[in-house]
């Protein structure tokens, strides 16, 4: 009987054969999953029944064979008992061509000898050898031979059904039957070119081109435990003389019987107790390591001089080792002392710190300024950090928790704030739990500091905050990236900077803001996943580089630039041929990843560490949200409201002053509203000596006083704005235009 089915029944079929191409064949890749129903002794091939033309899949995945009911499946085999397949020449060829004019059927195995195209999409169309769709070249594109981009193998640049074209990037041809294994390994979610990575219009392609594609995830991601060894830490202790009783595997976390890994290799181990380990944060270098360090030579073509060891001259010991570096390229911005502080830092440490509080308590009241706000805070800054770091606040409470009533006493110079504070950090007897007690050495009357200890506190922290921010370990104008500082590197100071912010935090002192939004994003999802944008790029020549690539607009050009830049490409990796325009996208991404990313992979490592101190970085990752609002940098734009709240109001006692204050927040208005020949900048910077609001506010707080003067006088060192007192509005405004007018402007 045709295909082993009897007159009567049309389905007395055995179970090894296929009941819709009648084969015994067992073979996924070309005819799909082969399938029993031992309830009704029915078997299919998945490709078979999927591209029958009379069926559809009417059950549940469950029901009857892949979703396909077995009374269906029954009326199928019989229709398609009725047909004769017009290559084999037998009957039961369910499956028919769509072209409306074309009366051919044939078996699914014999469609795939005869080159037939089978689209495994919307409503698996089937196309005989006639009328199947073809890719087409070109006639202006080159013939010839090219390599399969997956065998490597040779294929003729010639498209046919053995072979086939990427529509995505124009030298890439594959073998059909590379295509589909791929596809079947891949999955829909990571099947793609394997040139260019597209995946939207080189999957519809291949689709269209009688490629399938399962929706099921790649192979490789549903072995299970396949990556299982990546998860295994390497435990066991490997000093010459081990000193744990329990043996050289023994690891007991947060004990000096914890097992510390090679900081390089990671295939080392020792005991904390068994090489007189401090804590687990100190680095540790196993001997093969040391060898190698020892006989690589220099690090970096320059040294440069860092105050941070050479001043540290109480003998104690850092508990922590100095990483070396990982790379040989000096970052550009980070030329120079890392302790060399901007004169605006300068003036902020030599001012007088006593001299604001020398004032009378009762010259600091605060007054009500109507119509623009009735009751002040410090600044817009602080006010929006309020706001917006409330779930930040009470998650550094949590933390707080940690921090016990123990204290350790800082002695600080301010006018030298990172030597002090460092020294500080590094002696033997500081706990990052324990309570910060700060004595200030430069002050000639320590008394009139004075307020609180936790005052004390916030002022150090402010002014290491504000030290940090303009230090070589960060490079850009506002949103600062990290830098690639050799020296820093060695001396650790990368895990110093973390380690300050992180206990900045959790003692109450205030967020850094100044983090651009790639460098958090690096801390908190990692670098691996982080795409950087041409703002992140501090270094004038290298930004100069991308934008020419990012804007070439012929082929010629871009191949210019290129060779222009040859060297700087090949030190960065990212030398390749260029034969399309269009790949100049890739490159511009390449060399951002290299030079934002992937050049500070050591500063970001030790950096990342450092954060971890009380749990900070943790909770990063656990809300990254909240720490963005007071971590990262935002531009604030000045108004007459932002520069009123800025000001603290000290009143006296002379009537004459109510008038005046009414004329200063009219003032603002009318600069503002653009009724001034000053700016809003102008007065901001006539008082403070800065065009914009720090990120973390003003040391000291900005603050307005009204005297019996002609003019108004700006006091840049105590941030203090002395106004006229007028009898008219008229007055007050000329007098204010004139002078801030005639005040040279500090570039």
């Amino acid at each position: 009987e045709e295909l082993g089915m009897s007159k009567d029944s049309n389905f007395d079929i055995q179970s090894p054969f296929c009941v819709l191409c009648g084969r015994m064949d067992d073979c996924p890749e070309k005819y799909g999953e082969k399938r029993t129903n031992g309830t009704y002794n029915l078997t299919v091939h998945y490709y078979c029944l999927l591209m029958s033309s009379g069926i559809w899949q009417r059950g549940k995945e469950d029901e009857g064979l892949y979703g396909f009911l077995i009374a269906d499946i029954r009326k199928e085999v019989n229709r398609a008992a009725k047909l004769k397949c017009n290559i084999c020449k037998k009957k039961g060829a369910s499956i028919g061509c769509v072209y409306s004019k074309c009366k051919r059927s044939y078996h699914y195995p014999c469609g795939i000898q005869r080159e037939c195209i089978f689209q495994f999409m919307e409503d698996f169309r089937s196309y005989c050898w006639e009328h199947k769709p073809v890719q087409k070249l070109p006639d202006e594109e080159p013939r010839g031979t090219s390599q399969c981009t997956i065998c490597l193998d040779l294929v003729e640049q010639i498209p046919s059904y053995a072979v086939l074209k990427s529509p995505c990037c124009k030298n890439a041809w594959f073998h059909r039957e590379c295509l589909q294994y791929q596809a079947l390994s891949a999955g829909i979610y990571f099947f793609r070119c394997t040139v260019c990575n597209d995946q939207a219009k080189f999957q519809k392609e291949m689709l269209r081109m009688g490629i399938h594609i399962p929706e099921k995830d790649a192979s490789w991601e549903l072995e299970e435990n396949a990556y299982q060894e990546l998860l295994q830490c390497y435990q066991h202790c490997d000093v010459k003389r081990c000193l744990c009783r329990t043996g050289r595997d023994y690891n007991e976390p947060d004990s000096k019987w914890e097992i510390k890994r090679c900081q390089y290799c990671g295939s080392r181990g020792t005991h904390l107790a068994c090489s007189s380990l401090k804590s687990w944060e100190q680095n540790w270098k196993c001997i093969e390591c040391k060898n190698i360090l020892a006989k690589s030579g220099k690090y970096s073509r320059k040294k440069k001089h860092s105050l941070a060891a050479s001043e540290m001259t109480d003998g104690t010991t850092c508990l922590l080792e100095e990483p070396s570096p990982k790379c040989l390229r000096q970052s550009p911005g980070s030329q120079g002392s890392f302790l060399a502080q901007s004169p605006k830092i300068m003036c902020q440490n030599n001012l007088s710190s006593c001299s604001y509080l020398e004032l009378p308590a009762s010259n600091r009241v605060m007054m009500s300024l109507s119509p623009l706000k009735s009751r002040r805070s410090n600044s817009t800054r602080k006010k929006y950090l309020r706001k917006e770091g409330t779930g930040a606040l009470k998650i550094l409470k949590e933390l707080k928790q940690q921090v016990n009533a123990k204290t350790t006493r800082l002695n600080i110079n301010a006018e030298n704030i990172w030597s002090s504070a460092l020294k500080g950090f590094r002696q033997r007897n500081f706990s990052p739990t324990n309570t910060i007690e700060i004595k200030f050495t430069n002050c000639k009357d320590e008394s009139k500091l004075g307020t609180s200890a936790a005052s004390q506190r916030k002022r150090f922290f402010h002014l290491l905050m504000l030290h940090l921010q303009n230090s070589s370990l960060f490079e850009g104008s506002s949103a600062k990236n990290l830098t690639l500082d050799f020296q820093a590197l060695k001396d650790n100071l990368y895990f110093e900077a973390g380690k300050m912010i992180a206990i900045s935090l959790v003692h109450g002192g205030p967020p850094p803001a100044f983090f651009s939004k790639t460098l958090f994003s690096c801390l908190v999802y990692g670098p691996e996943n982080v795409k950087p944008a041409l703002e992140d790029v501090a270094d004038i020549d290298v930004a100069e580089t991308v934008k020419m690539i990012k804007y070439a607009n012929s082929l010629s050009s871009l191949k210019s630039t290129i060779n222009n830049s040859y060297e700087f490409l090949a030190a960065a990796g990212c030398l390749r041929p260029v034969t399309a325009l269009r790949e100049k996208n890739m490159l511009v991404n390449d060399i951002l990843i290299h030079h934002v990313i992937k050049r500070i992979t050591s500063p970001l490592e030790s950096f990342r560490q450092g954060l971890k101190t009380l749990g900070v970085l943790e909770k990063m990752q656990m809300y990254p949200h909240v720490f963005s609002s007071i971590l990262c940098y935002k531009t604030e734009q000045l108004s007459a409201q932002t520069v009123c709240d800025l000001f603290k109001i000290h009143s006296t006692s002379d009537v004459n002053e109510v008038g005046t204050t009414d004329f200063w927040v009219n003032y603002l208005q009318d600069v503002d509203n653009g009724e001034s020949v000053v700016t809003l900048e102008d007065i901001l910077c006539f008082a403070t000596g800065s065009y914009s609001v720090p990120s973390m506010g003003f040391v000291p707080e900005p603050t307005v006083k009204f005297s019996h003067i002609s003019y108004p006088v700006g006091n840049k060192f105590l941030n203090c704005l002395e106004l006229p007192i007028t009898s008219t509005y008229e007055q007050f405004k000329n007098a204010m235009d004139f002078t801030i007018k005639k005040t040279p402007r500090v570039e």
